[in-house]
C-alpha cells in the first residue's frame, strides 16, 4: 500500500507535468528547434549523474531477478526530468517507462529503508512496477498482470499477484484522487451478451489483422534494438546520440510534412490532426500514419531520449488498425482498439496483460477478440522483446 500511494502520487505529478509540457509545445511550435539541444542535455545529465540509472526499466527487471540494491534513488527524478524535456521539445516517446521506473525507484528506496530481505524486496519492486503502470494508464488489473508477465521467471511467482493487485489499485486510486483523468477510448457495441459479438467472418478478419499487428510489433522491436546498437557503436560520446536523434526527428517533420507524430499523440488542439483518439473514427488517420509514428518513435527512443514506447505503440496499433479496417471492411473502432492492445502485446510479450488492458479500456463485450488478437500478435512478432526478461 505505501508503494501504491507513493507511486500513484508520482504518476499524478508526472501526468500533470506532461500535460503542461505538451500544452507549452503546442503554444510555442519553435520549441522543436531546441530538440537537439534538449537531447544533448538529457544525454549529458544521464552520462554525468545517472550512472547505472541509464539502464531504466531493464535495470529494474534485473534487480527484481537478483536484488542487490542497484536501483538508484535518483532514477525517479532523472527519468521524470528527462521525459518532460523530451516531450516539451517534441520527441516521440511514451510515458509508461517513466511511471514504471519511478515506481521501481520508490519501491527500492522503501525496501532499503526497511532493510527488507531479498524475497520480500523482489515483491516490493514488482509492486512498484505494477503501481506505476496501473496508475499512469488507469488500468490497475492490467498493471498487476503486466508486472508478472514482463518479470516472472516461472509460474511460482504468480503467487505474488495479490500484493501486485493491491499496489496497482492503490496507485490507480491515488492518482485519480489527485484529479488526474485518463483518455477515454470507445468501441461501439450493440449486443447484450458476449455471444452477440462472435461473428465467424469478423473473427477471420480479426485474425488476419492480428498477424499484421504482430509483424508491426516485430519490425518496431527489431528496428529499436538495431538503431540503438548503431548509435552506441558509431557515436562514442553518449550525449551526442540524442542530439543527432533530435536532428533526425526535425528532418522527419519536414519530410512527412506534419507535426502529428511528435509527442504522445493521444490528442491535439488541431481537429484535423491524426491522433490516437482520431484513429477510432472513420477518416481519422492516413494509410501510412502508423509507419510514420513508428519511425519517429524508433529514432527518438533508440537515440537516448526518455519516456518509453507504450503510448506510441498504442498510436501505431490504432492507426494501423484503422487502415486495416478500411481494407478488410471491418469496423474501424474495433480494429483500432485491437491494434492498440495487440501491437503492444507483440512488442512486450504480454498477451494476458494486454487482453485485460482491452477489457479495462473498452469493456468486456469483445474480450474474445481481444484475446485472439493479443495472443496471435505475440506469436507472430518474433522472439525479441522491448524488455530484457526471462521466459
Amino acid at each position: 500500500m505505501p508503494v501504491g500511494l507513493l507511486a500513484g502520487t508520482a504518476s499524478a505529478l508526472f501526468l500533470w507535468s506532461l500535460d503542461r509540457a505538451t500544452e507549452t509545445r503546442g503554444a510555442f511550435p519553435w520549441l522543436l528547434w531546441f530538440l537537439p539541444a534538449a537531447g544533448f542535455a538529457v544525454g549529458w545529465i544521464y552520462h554525468r549523474i545517472g550512472q547505472i540509472a541509464e539502464g531504466g526499466t531493464n535495470l529494474i527487471i534485473e534487480q527484481i531477478h537478483a536484488p542487490g540494491g542497484g536501483i538508484l534513488a535518483r532514477l525517479a527524478p532523472l527519468v521524470l526530468l528527462g521525459t518532460l524535456i523530451t516531450h516539451l521539445c517534441g520527441g516521440s516517446a511514451g510515458r509508461e517507462g517513466t511511471a514504471v521506473q519511478m515506481g521501481g525507484s520508490i519501491a527500492s528506496v522503501l525496501g532499503r529503508r526497511f532493510q527488507l530481505p531479498p524475497d520480500t524486496l523482489r515483491v516490493v519492486l514488482m509492486a512498484g512496477v505494477a503501481a506505476g503502470f496501473g496508475s499512469v494508464f488507469g488500468t490497475p488489473l492490467a498493471g498487476a498482470v503486466f508486472a508478472l508477465e514482463v518479470i516472472a521467471k516461472d509460474r511460482t511467482q504468480h503467487r505474488m499477484l495479490l500484493p501486485l493487485l493491491v499496489a496497482s489499485y492503490v496507485g490507480h486510486l491515488t492518482c485519480s484522487a489527485w484529479g488526474i483523468q485518463h483518455a477515454i477510448y470507445q468501441i461501439s457495441s450493440s449486443g447484450t451478451k458476449l455471444s452477440d459479438f462472435i461473428e465467424p467472418l469478423l473473427g477471420i478478419k480479426v485474425m488476419i489483422a492480428a498477424v499484421v499487428f504482430g509483424c508491426a510489433s516485430g519490425v518496431f522491436t527489431a528496428l529499436s534494438h538495431r538503431l540503438s546498437d548503431a548509435f552506441k557503436r558509431f557515436v562514442g560520446y553518449a550525449p551526442l546520440r540524442p542530439m543527432i536523434g533530435g536532428l533526425i526527428v526535425i528532418a522527419l517533420v519536414y519530410i512527412a510534412g506534419t507535426r502529428d507524430f511528435l509527442g504522445l499523440g493521444v490528442s491535439s488542439t488541431d481537429p484535423a490532426a491524426v491522433t490516437l483518439l482520431s484513429a477510432f473514427e472513420a477518416g481519422g488517420a492516413g494509410p501510412w500514419s502508423w509507419a510514420w509514428k513508428l519511425i519517429f518513435t524508433v529514432v527518438t527512443v533508440a537515440s537516448g531520449f526518455k519516456g518509453g514506447e507504450v503510448t506510441p505503440l498504442f498510436f501505431i496499433g490504432a492507426t494501423l488498425g484503422h487502415t486495416l479496417a478500411l481494407l478488410l471492411g471491418a469496423p474501424v473502432d474495433l480494429l483500432a482498439g485491437l491494434g492498440l492492445i495487440a501491437v503492444f502485446a507483440g512488442a512486450t510479450k504480454t498477451p494476458l496483460a494486454c487482453t485485460l488492458l482491452g477489457v479495462e479500456l473498452f469493456g468486456a463485450h469483445y474480450a474474445l477478440y481481444f484475446a485472439v488478437a493479443c495472443w496471435l500478435a505475440q506469436r507472430c512478432s518474433g522472439s525479441a522483446s522491448l524488455y530484457k526478461r526471462n521466459a
